[in-house]
């Protein structure tokens, strides 16, 4: 993660800090007055996307940020991991080819 000198992508990649994980790197760059935190899969050996989320000033100046952006970051993590499945029940296209 990138050192800046814009005070709330500081508070965000200080936060991204606390968090570590096997399979996921965090990482965030400014996006105009807000910041945008990027998810990456680690060393996939499947091509997986790469998920970014934004983050506005309103969210960045809020006394419980560090709360709230937990609960941003949990959800979005359920959110890609989700985005990950090539194929759901609810695939009707795929459900007729296959007859089932």
């Amino acid at each position: 993660m990138p050192e800046s000198s814009n005070p709330r992508l500081d508070r965000v990649l200080a936060q991204l800090r606390l968090y570590e994980h096997p399979l996921l790197d965090f990482s965030a760059r400014a996006s105009g007055d807000g910041v945008e935190v990027i998810i990456q899969f680690k060393n996939s050996p499947v091509p997986v996307h790469t998920y970014y989320f934004s983050l506005h000033p309103r969210d960045l100046d809020h006394p419980q940020f560090e709360w709230a952006f937990q609960r941003q970051l949990y959800d979005c993590l359920h959110d890609y991991l989700v985005e990950m499945f090539i194929r759901t029940p609810q695939d009707r296209a795929e459900r007729r080819r296959t007859g089932l």
